[in-house]
């Protein structure tokens, strides 16, 4: 409001009335008058006859507070008439006013009088484009900031880096992107470059925050699309506000805070609705179970660990050992390709490990061997005698048998459970088929496999004492403790995972795939499923009427033209 008034008396001016006479001084003697010539000289002065002074506008505008100087409010605020000090040379006292120093009051209230008319210089302007600047800024930078966030978050990749530091060689992949983008882009990398401290829009607090408003929108369109209707959840945990008798389905991991068939987060959800039926999720969780279901036993446990380092000193051998002969060397650069180590959470590497090594058992030992024998180093040499001692036990050829059929029995249905095109008929078909041929292994094949494994032994020209059939078969270490703990394990695992009431509940629910004009339609089987799993949902009456209503429904919904294309529920 201030400057709008001096804009008003700065374009007015100052008061420069032109009289054909002005007041006269106080002395008679002498008197002495207002020369309207000063007004050209002195462009800031400006008249008040009335009172016979004169005042600088630009002063009185701008430099309202006095000094502790005399005279200091000379043209300010009392006004000046002693004219006798005008025509005085250097010590005129306009001139003395105006002063010499370009940082005088005067000049300086003189500056501040033009740049206020100046529209370019006022505050308001300035500030308004250094805001605009600042705010288009302030939006490019953390523009960047989200498009980096919605592009980790969805890539499922990690944010922070273990040392974020200016001078850390990798300060993780939110910085480390940031980065790439500036790279590409001279406005973005101008305005990171320049961001101010409180404005930089990378801290770990905005990070979350992006993410949470990401999270917050997602969540709001699932729970707009859902409303009312029934769902399942695929989660640990779930804080939304979904209404939990709106459950019919819950997956979660294999762990038994969350399995537990009395305290588990299935168990929970169960106690608040009954039809939240719990499904395990069929992926490599099933492979890290039976991993760990193997490892259940303690002869199977040293197995893998053996096989390990069998597979890491084999490997290691090609580059420690040039002396080793051509033809040998060729056999280790073809059994390195062939050898592979297991992995725990990839269920098949287990079963490519065995299977290797069996195929390039003599090659392996002849390696080891040499190893052993010829190695400088005390280390490796321990190391290689270790394992060749293993390789070359019966229980260890033993162990590596078993593994291998039932590795092979439950590989096809990891491998299925994998696929993105796998549909739940066929999975919950080799769920029945593995259990099957598991337990026929266990009840059936122990006199094939012992006789492989004697036979095996014999070929690779290994002589155990008392190696025959009816000598292992009297020992029950080898059938009881290994064998049949083996097996019982996985098929205690595939139980837990795949009890027979999910996995019918999923085999009846097939009934209402609509696929191949509802090839898989059954009556009886959607009866069953109102009956055993959801008969709180309909009344006695409306079970008798479902089997005649099927019947239409078989006969108007299934062969409607309109409804031919359908490929889902």
């Amino acid at each position: 409001m201030r400057d709008e008034i001096r804009r008003a008396y700065i374009k007015a001016g100052p008061y420069q009335p032109i009289l054909s006479e002005y007041p006269a001084s106080n002395s008679k003697n002498h008197p002495r008058y207002f020369q309207p010539s000063w007004f050209k000289q002195f462009s800031w002065l400006e008249c008040t006859p009335s009172k016979d002074v004169v005042f600088c506008l630009p002063c009185f505008l701008f430099n309202s507070n006095p000094t502790s100087r005399f005279g200091s409010t000379a043209f300010t605020h009392n006004g000046f008439s002693n004219w006798k000090k005008v025509h005085n040379g250097c010590n005129c006292a306009f001139l003395t006013h105006t002063g010499k120093d370009p940082n005088s009051l005067h000049n300086n209230a003189q500056r501040a009088y033009v740049d206020l008319m100046n529209q370019a210089q006022h505050i308001e302007v300035s500030l308004d484009r250094k805001s605009t600047q600042q705010i288009s800024a302030n939006r490019l930078r953390l523009k960047t900031s989200i498009d980096v966030v919605r592009w980790l978050s969805f890539q499922g990749c990690a944010f922070r880096g273990h040392d974020e530091s200016s001078g850390s060689k990798n300060r993780g992949n939110f910085l480390e992107l940031l980065s790439l983008l500036a790279s590409y882009d001279e406005k973005v990398k101008d305005v990171l470059k320049n961001a101010p401290q409180n404005a930089s829009y990378t801290s770990l607090t905005i990070q979350k925050e992006i993410l949470q408003i990401y999270a917050n929108r997602v969540r709001n369109v699932i729970h707009e699309e859902i409303g009312d209707r029934k769902f399942s959840i695929i989660v640990d945990e779930a804080r939304d506000d979904f209404d939990i008798q709106n459950i019919r389905g819950q997956v979660y991991d294999g762990a038994s805070n969350m399995r537990g068939e009395f305290n588990g987060l299935q168990a929970l959800i169960l106690n608040y609705c009954r039809y939240a039926y719990y499904v395990h999720c069929f992926t490599h969780r099933l492979q890290l179970a039976l991993v760990a279901a193997a490892r259940e036993v303690v002869e199977v446990h040293q197995f893998f660990k053996d096989l390990s380092d069998i597979v890491n000193i084999v490997s290691a051998s090609s580059k420690r050992h040039d002396e080793l002969q051509k033809a040998q060397a060729a056999e280790i650069s073809r059994l390195i390709g062939t050898l592979q180590l297991p992995g725990e959470t990839r269920w098949s590497s287990h079963l490519n490990s065995v299977t290797s090594l069996l195929k390039m058992y003599n090659a392996t030992s002849t390696i080891l061997e040499n190893l052993k024998n010829t190695t400088s180093n005390y280390s490796q040499r321990g190391d290689a005698h270790n394992a060749y001692n293993s390789l070359r036990s019966f229980e260890f050829i033993f162990i590596l048998h078993v593994m291998k059929e039932v590795l092979g029995i439950t590989d096809k249905l990891c491998q299925a459970l994998q696929r993105r095109s796998q549909d739940i008929l066929n999975a919950m078909s080799l769920v029945l088929t593995t259990k099957d041929l598991i337990q026929k292994l266990r009840d059936d094949r122990w006199n094939e496999l012992l006789k492989n494994v004697i036979s095996f032994c014999e070929s690779s020209e290994l002589d155990f004492p008392d190696m025959n059939a009816q000598y292992i078969v009297g020992r029950n270490h080898y059938r009881v403790d290994i064998f049949f703990a083996t097996i019982d394990t996985h098929l205690q695992e595939l139980k837990s995972r795949f009890n027979e009431n999910v996995v019918e509940l999923l085999t009846l629910t097939i009934a209402l795939d609509p696929k191949e004009f509802f090839k898989l339609f059954d009556i009886d089987k959607i009866c069953i499923l109102v009956n055993k799993f959801y008969p709180k949902y309909f009344s006695q009456q409306e079970k008798e009427r479902h089997p005649y209503e099927l019947k239409h429904y078989e006969l108007d919904v299934c062969k409607h033209p309109d409804l031919r294309k359908i490929s889902t529920l």
